[in-house]
């Protein structure tokens, strides 16, 4: 793997939690009744959305443990 794709693995993966923590953040303090109903309690549009934030925190870490794991070979190497 080139330096060039490492860079862009790792560079997708913090791209990744970046968005991420900001849409999980807007989601828990969302006003708009989407997330939680007139009680406060979630929604099944709350938990989708939460369960896509934590996957794509999982694949972003994935993404960019392979990119940071290819630069550093290619410093060895």
């Amino acid at each position: 793997m080139g330096r060039g794709i490492s860079w862009f693995l790792l560079l997708f993966g913090a791209f990744s939690w970046y968005l991420w923590i900001t849409f999980t953040v807007n989601l828990t303090e969302d006003a708009s009744g989407l997330a939680f109903d007139s009680a406060g309690d979630p929604t099944p549009y709350f938990w989708v959305h939460l369960v896509l934030a934590v996957t794509s925190f999982l694949l972003g870490t994935a993404i960019g443990v392979i990119g940071f794991r290819g630069l550093r070979a290619l410093r060895k190497g």
